[in-house]
């Protein structure tokens, strides 16, 4: 049981890992477009060009990095945190729910190892709440 926080931990550090690396290597193939005049296409057309998305993604490295050393993993979730809720909100809001649960499922995945790391932290955290 002591080892399953090392385990959410790098599962969650991989996943941001392996998204930030593949969008700042290029690794992935172009996705196919949304349609156009789609709130998903409306979405992506003012981030795209802005940069807004190479910033996400800059956090989404360092936040990776730190939740896979048990050291800095609370520092992490802090980082991961609000970027895991606005891909939730994307997906509730934006796209009305599609692809939350598409496979290979690494949204509810990533959910679950945060929300299990942060209830392992929960008393580091509720420093946090107590002012």
């Amino acid at each position: 049981m002591k080892y399953l926080p090392c385990i959410a931990g790098g599962l969650l550090g991989a996943i941001f890992l392996m998204a930030s690396l593949m969008f700042f290597f290029k690794l992935m193939p172009d996705q196919p477009l949304p349609p156009e005049g789609s709130p998903p296409a409306h979405f992506m057309a003012a981030f795209g060009p802005t940069g807004y998305m190479t910033f996400v993604k800059a956090f989404e490295l360092i936040g990776a990095i730190l939740v896979i050393i048990p050291r800095t993993r609370n520092f992490g979730l802090l980082i991961l945190g609000p970027i895991l809720i606005n891909i939730l909100a994307f997906h509730i809001f934006v796209t009305n729910g599609a692809g939350i649960f598409e496979k290979p499922f690494l949204t509810p995945i990533a959910c679950v190892a945060a929300l299990y790391l942060l209830w392992v932290a929960r008393k580091q955290f509720a420093g946090l709440a107590n002012r």
